[in-house]
């Protein structure tokens, strides 16, 4: 008899501990890793998701929300995100601009799926996200679109056209597009509008203001639309996030 065809039938998945499968996140250097319920509470996390929290032990984290942990603009950012994955959204390797354990900010590489118990039904969520600073192999999974990116991480407050990304990149514009889309799940207009948004909502996060100059510094002439956007990807208006931000710094 072939022992490793029997043990190989004895090995289903369905009969593995889930709480062993999920303890392999903690095997993943720089991976943050976490489930939620359907009312975005914590059901488990990772030790690196500990770690970037300061916090030893699940229990203290465990049926809080983000809103619990992270400052009022990412916390409503992350709790839409969550209504939308249990929507049937998925979110693949978004490049985003997260907060750091340091307090300062850097670029991650999210992904995010509803969580399906075995009648098909929607019971939460889970995803996980990498630093793309500490995690220099995954940005170099992206070196197809490396230089586009880079440059539209260092040059968002101007005016950038796909074409002159494209030339840059030595590509056609279907061609750079492609590639966006297939890494990024995103055109690279939508990405430049991102990356323009989320510099302008930490510009806010600083206390730099007022929301024209914002908007102005981080490539957006019409504030209005700026406005408009900004609502779009964080649920929430750069004007309400400055007033928090104000009422924050005010408190003794």
């Amino acid at each position: 008899m072939n022992t490793t065809n029997s043990n190989s039938q004895e090995l289903r998945l369905t009969n593995i501990d889930v709480q062993q499968v999920i303890g392999m996140f903690d095997l993943l250097p720089d991976v943050l890793f976490w489930v939620k319920d359907t009312n975005s509470a914590i059901v488990h996390a990772n030790k690196v998701f500990l770690e970037h929290l300061g916090v030893k032990s699940l229990q203290v984290i465990k049926g809080k929300t983000d809103e619990c942990f992270f400052p009022y603009y990412l916390a409503r950012q992350y709790l839409t995100d969550d209504i939308k994955v249990m929507a049937g959204e998925l979110i693949t390797d978004r490049l985003e601009l997260n907060m750091l354990k340091s307090g300062g900010y850097g670029w991650f590489s999210t992904s995010k799926r509803p969580l399906i118990n075995k009648q098909g039904m929607i019971i939460g969520s889970y995803g996980f996200t990498q630093h793309l600073e500490k995690t220099s192999h995954l940005l170099s999974t992206i070196d197809g679109i490396r230089v586009p990116v880079e440059y539209v991480r260092a040059n968002y407050a101007s005016s950038i056209t796909v074409e002159q990304l494209a030339e840059l990149s030595f590509l056609s514009v279907s061609a750079l597009e492609r590639r966006f889309k297939r890494y990024l799940s995103k055109t690279p207009k939508q990405f430049i509008n991102q990356v323009r948004l989320e510099n302008a909502r930490r510009l806010i996060m600083e206390g730099e203001g007022p929301i024209a100059d914002v908007a102005l510094a981080c490539g957006f002439s019409d504030q209005s639309y700026f406005s408009k956007q900004f609502k779009s990807l964080f649920a929430v208006q750069p004007s309400k996030v400055m007033l928090h931000v104000q009422k924050l710094n005010s408190l003794p």
